[in-house]
């Protein structure tokens, strides 16, 4: 299927409405786009201008605002539809992972269920993102800064699939990329920590012997300023990369799932309870997320 496959996410959330929003402002051919969704919970939160394909999901009462069961059991459903569409790509709008997870569905996020259902043995979802050139990869994510674990390994794994999407995906052939330090200052030579000295310098050693041009681990407090010297900076845990392409980009950042066989993207921001179901809520996001996979 040759079509972009859109989720509309939380049913209790800003999801439908900033959809529905981003659809009217696009105006995209009815034939180049699938709903993964619920008749219901679309004409509660707005009016499409045109009637695209519906892959319809069940769902019961919709309650703006709520964290239930209900609506994580059709976050869930949604997302297992998208992937067995096999769109040329997927967009999805914010979910609940409380939501989720009183669901049954223990997934830290919606990139862990894309992981599940699309990757094969050799496959690993990344968490890029991206505004304009301005890109960073995670190399952790949802979990708690005390259980930040890095390997060699999994350093080289990660930045090695970036390098391929890079060139594969977006025809960039010999990308720049940095890479954070872990610790403060970089570790100070080992001061402030080890993990530069016995992770991340040799993770870049055998990087470079593949050819990723990378730079050594470099403190992240000032490396973000040169952040558009680089096609990509590497972040080692959720908030050192996301504060900073969030405070410069704002709600015009796109999250994008990289590493499988389709690309997956979403808003940068969350199901926002607290504006649910009074038509306030702003699809910037959800544009921009659209917009990038066209």
């Amino acid at each position: 299927m040759n079509k972009i496959i859109i989720t509309t996410g939380d049913p209790n959330g800003i999801g439908a409405e900033i959809t529905i929003k981003a659809l009217n402002k696009l105006d995209l051919p009815v034939n180049d786009v699938v709903l993964v969704s619920n008749k219901k919970v679309l004409d509660y939160y707005g009016r499409l201008k045109k009637e695209y394909e519906l892959a319809e999901i069940p769902y019961g009462e919709i309650l703006p605002g709520k964290v239930s069961k209900e609506a994580g059991e059709f976050c869930f459903q949604s997302l297992k539809k998208a992937c067995e569409l096999k769109g040329k790509a997927i967009v999805t709008a914010p979910v609940s992972k409380n939501a989720l997870h009183l669901a049954g569905h223990n997934f830290n996020g919606q990139t862990e269920i894309l992981q599940k259902f699309l990757a094969d043995n050799s496959q690993h979802a990344e968490m890029l993102f991206v505004a304009g050139n301005f890109r960073v990869l995670l190399l952790t994510r949802h979990c708690a800064l005390k259980d930040v674990i890095l390997t060699k390994n999994i350093v080289v794994e990660k930045v090695t699939d970036l390098y391929e999407f890079f060139v594969q995906k977006l025809g960039i052939k010999s990308p720049k990329f940095a890479l954070c330090g872990f610790n403060p200052h970089a570790g100070e030579d080992g001061i402030l920590g080890r993990e530069e000295i016995e992770v991340l310098q040799p993770a870049v050693d055998d990087l470079r012997r593949k050819g990723i041009n990378i730079t050594n681990p470099l403190p992240a407090d000032t490396l973000f300023i040169k952040a558009l010297n680089y096609d990509c900076i590497i972040a080692n845990y959720h908030d050192q990369g996301l504060i900073p392409i969030k405070t410069v980009a704002g709600i015009k950042t796109v999250n994008m799932t990289i590493g499988l066989d389709i690309i997956r993207t979403s808003p940068g921001h969350g199901t926002a309870f607290d504006i649910a179901g009074k038509n306030i809520a702003d699809e910037t996001g959800m544009v921009e997320a659209i917009k990038s996979i066209l």
